[in-house]
């Protein structure tokens, strides 16, 4: 997808045609739904204070990028 060029996430996920970004939406929200949080700040504090969510959703981010985007995925210098 990005022709050997790095790309953050974040960039990538907004590049996406809206589709894919509604796919990822629901992935995540599968996860996150059963959550009881009213507003962002009270999901991002329950998700930050949740190691086994955090892994979901990041090994749902990461499958997804690597199995349909077959994007390589590389950590911090």
């Amino acid at each position: 997808m990005t022709s050997g060029q790095f790309k953050p996430i974040p960039q990538i996920i907004m590049e996406l045609p809206p589709i894919e970004q509604q796919r990822l939406y629901d992935d995540a929200y599968a996860i996150i739904g059963n959550l009881d949080w009213t507003d962002m700040a009270q999901l991002t504090a329950l998700v930050m204070g949740n190691a086994a969510v955090q892994q979901k959703l990041l090994g749902g981010l990461m499958s997804y990028l690597t199995n349909e985007l077959r994007a390589e995925i590389r950590y911090g210098d």
